[in-house]
């Protein structure tokens, strides 16, 4: 029995012993047994990220699922124009989202058109996406006229942060945009409170444009208090919003976003009367070109950097690494935008705080 014992446990710390080498060499960190998990240990934030960026492996770390393109407003300079109706499966959701999530994914945003055009589908992919898949993140952008607090209440518990986008206090300034409703900024506080009351973060975004740059939106959000708001310079992208007026006009779904258009030199004046409102983050064109990671309805990654915009094959049917090598991810634009922050709710965590996925944690 003792020959037993001695040979069970053998094998046991073997089985251990190379279980921590395999995991060394493809995580370069394992928390050793008792950790107080003070960080002391931990990777640094460097070597995370210089995977992410330098990786011969394209790491797809955080994914903007457009799931729709259906929208119930007409933003002139909307980039990514109501082209289709499609809205794909539950099934086939969740097995693009498990899939991104084998792949390295950490953080999934879900968008449109208006996601709360959904509220099924957008609460079954943010339960589906924190509870069954584990992500660090969740986060939804809304333009805030169909989110309620019955639904806040119901799935609160899946989602760290709301992203409402707010281009202006001034009525006439929404309407002209296009996203005009009379309630825009009563809204904002509603939502602005309903995340406080059921710990969602709450975040801004806004486009500046030629309607807007001129304007001074510091106090109100200032008073907002939103986590982050990040200012967006008006962007066009091709067969989205560079229609031109008159067949812009005929077709609802096609947008001219040129009369948008603003200098350098005007988005970088609205930057500068707004940089010292806590909070605020800057995206030039420069800067968002190519940087973000867009799945479409059609679980395809778009780049929409370039003069044409690339659609790379659906990864349901090449895989997320053969989807993304066709495409331009400029991961070292993603970095320098600050694509990794404190991106989940309650205590500070976010990728470069953390040690090994869940499953592998022991």
């Amino acid at each position: 029995m003792a020959v037993l014992f001695k040979f069970d446990t053998a094998v046991l710390a073997l089985v251990a012993w190379l279980s921590i080498r395999w995991l060394k060499a493809r995580y370069g960190h394992v928390a050793a047994v008792g950790d107080d998990r003070t960080g002391t240990n931990r990777p640094t934030a460097s070597s995370d990220e210089d995977e992410i960026i330098h990786g011969a492996e394209k790491i797809p770390v955080s994914v903007n699922y457009h799931f729709t393109r259906k929208c119930n407003k007409q933003c002139g300079f909307c980039f990514h124009t109501e082209k289709s109706s499609y809205v794909a499966s539950a099934r086939y959701m969740k097995e693009a989202m498990r899939m991104l999530k084998d792949a390295g994914m950490r953080k999934i945003n879900f968008a449109g058109g208006e996601p709360f055009l959904y509220p099924e589908q957008l609460a079954m992919l943010c339960e589906f996406c924190k509870a069954d898949l584990g992500l660090e993140s969740v986060s939804i952008i809304t333009n805030g006229t169909k989110v309620t607090e019955h639904w806040l209440q119901d799935n609160h518990k899946y989602v760290d942060i709301l992203g409402v986008s707010c281009d202006s206090f001034d009525e006439d300034t929404n309407v002209a945009i296009g996203r005009g409703t009379g309630n825009n900024v009563a809204q904002l506080f509603k939502i602005r409170d309903w995340c406080a009351k059921y710990n969602i973060k709450f975040k801004l975004n806004t486009v500046v444009c030629s309607l807007n740059w001129h304007q001074d939106m510091a106090q109100m959000v200032t008073e907002l208090k939103p986590f982050r708001w990040k200012c967006f310079q008006v962007l066009l992208v091709e067969s989205e919003n560079t229609a031109r007026e008159l067949y812009a006009q005929q077709h609802r779904r096609l947008r001219n976003g040129r009369k948008f258009l603003i200098t350098d030199e005007q988005y970088q004046a609205f930057c500068s009367r707004h940089d010292h409102v806590p909070g605020f983050i800057a995206e030039s064109n420069e800067v968002m070109a190519s940087s973000y990671l867009i799945l479409d309805e059609y679980f395809c990654f778009l780049d929409k950097g370039g003069p044409q915009v690339k659609q790379s094959p659906s990864i349901m049917r090449v895989g997320v690494q053969k989807a993304l090598a066709s495409i331009n991810w400029d991961r070292k634009a993603f970095q320098r935008r600050g694509g990794i922050y404190d991106w989940s709710k309650g205590p500070a965590s976010t990728l470069c705080d953390s040690e090994l996925p869940p499953e592998l944690e022991f």
